[in-house]
């Protein structure tokens, strides 16, 4: 997430970071906040919800290390994965997890 962020503030490394936009990275990498709960984990970035993380190998819907989009501040949208955490060659977006396709 933090990576993406910084190839889009950088326009994929053609711009040079000036001061204001160093700052702007530094606010972003350091406004994270994980929430761990009992059946996901929560991930925050400047006190908005960027996703959710399938934490159990038992729900009957999704895998564990499932990417959910949030619903809500409080809820994941329970429709489908946007990816996995433990798979290979998955990316993701600052901006949130990746649209169904």
């Amino acid at each position: 997430i933090k990576a993406d962020y910084l190839k889009f503030m950088t326009r994929n490394g053609t711009r040079e970071i000036e001061l204001h936009t160093q700052k702007m990275i530094d606010d972003f990498n350091n406004g994270f906040e994980i929430k761990e709960g009992r059946a996901y984990t929560k991930i925050i970035t400047k006190n908005s919800v960027w996703g959710f993380i399938v934490k159990s190998d038992n729900d009957k819907l999704f895998y564990k290390g499932d990417i959910l989009k949030a619903a809500g501040y409080n809820a994941p949208a329970r429709n489908k994965a946007r990816g996995n955490v433990f798979a290979d060659h998955y990316s993701v977006q600052w901006t949130g997890p990746n649209y169904l396709n």
